[in-house]
């Protein structure tokens, strides 16, 4: 098992999950963060941590297709160990629908 970063992290990219993250395992990208399924070891401290609900177990039927984006993302997107601060825009889309389709970005973020 693995978690995975959903469509709810689109435009809020909140990162208070990244720190608590013993192994390091979350990415960034423009818009959102993902997760390296490879190298998460399943320790779910992650997902109370997020605001928006985004992270979910791949056991989730919500977050099936989400499991190849954040593969595919984490293996090109710099890695993020630090909380940085939310867009701040960020409440504004935290209950938006069909983010992905909206304004999913495949442009990397900064990192740490």
């Amino acid at each position: 098992m693995t978690y995975v970063v959903t469509e709810a992290c689109i435009k809020c990219k909140y990162t208070d999950c990244v720190e608590v993250c013993p192994v390091d395992c979350f990415y960034e990208g423009d818009i959102m963060l993902v997760i390296h399924p490879d190298e998460c070891i399943d320790c779910g401290v992650c997902e109370p941590e997020c605001p928006p609900e985004a992270i979910l177990p791949d056991t989730d039927s919500q977050a099936d297709r989400w499991l190849s984006l954040n593969k595919d993302f984490s293996e090109s997107w710099p890695n993020i160990t630090r909380k940085k601060d939310a867009p701040a825009d960020a409440e504004a889309h935290r209950d938006e629908e069909n983010k992905y389709d909206k304004y999913f970005s495949d442009s990397p973020g900064q990192g740490d």
